[in-house]
């Protein structure tokens, strides 16, 4: 898909999800989509992290960027990385969510954007079971699409995704302010390097 799919968003979903495993998130893989489309209703999810004195109230300062309402879980985001029950992910969202309708949800891609975070890949198929089973209703999901070579350099959009935006200047600078004023990141971390300059998604549904 091209550009101007995407700049009919606000027209086409007016209640909108973004579903993350951690703060920062979505900031970094749908800041842009978000800042493109101020009219839409947005809620924000992370699953992690609400006990986090450090990263909890950053979440709720960057989410008032896009005018969003935010809410927050507590699942384990311990560096072991223990797998989580797909149903247990699945409870956590719905918890956590103050509907179970949207337009459009915007969310993990089912091998993460980087080599590798479970918790991304865990939330990715637990909103694809959620949709199936008709517990999370859905017009379209949108599943983050980025690679990495397997480590080999910084996560890029995939250019063949079904959506794909280039950001407008002034909205990656926007998006590159919240990662590093409001987040905290340093100029040279993972974060600060990575964000991105375009945007791209995986429509569900489309063989992706």
């Amino acid at each position: 898909m091209t550009q101007d799919r995407v700049a009919l968003l606000s027209y086409e979903y007016t209640n909108c999800a973004v579903i993350v495993a951690h703060p920062d998130d979505e900031t970094l893989w749908a800041g842009g989509t978000m800042l493109l489309h101020p009219d839409s209703c947005w809620t924000v999810a992370a699953l992690c992290r609400k006990s986090d004195a450090d990263r909890a109230p950053k979440f709720h300062q960057a989410v008032e960027c896009y005018n969003a309402k935010g809410v927050m879980g507590d699942l384990d985001d311990g560096p072991e990385q223990t797998p989580l029950r797909t149903v247990d992910v699945e409870d956590a969202i719905l918890d956590l969510l103050p509907s179970d309708r949207y337009d459009l949800v915007l969310t993990h891609g089912l091998w993460g954007e980087y080599t590798s975070h479970r918790r991304h890949e865990e939330v990715a198929k637990a909103i694809m079971a959620l949709r199936e089973s008709g517990r999370l209703l859905a017009k379209e999901v949108w599943m983050f699409a980025y690679e990495d070579g397997a480590k080999k350099y910084l996560p890029r959009p995939i250019a063949d995704a079904d959506v794909y935006v280039r950001l407008p200047r002034d909205v990656w600078e926007r998006k590159y302010e919240i990662i590093r004023t409001i987040y905290g990141f340093e100029e040279d971390s993972f974060e600060a390097r990575t964000t991105p300059k375009e945007e791209a998604f995986w429509v569900l549904g489309k063989g992706k």
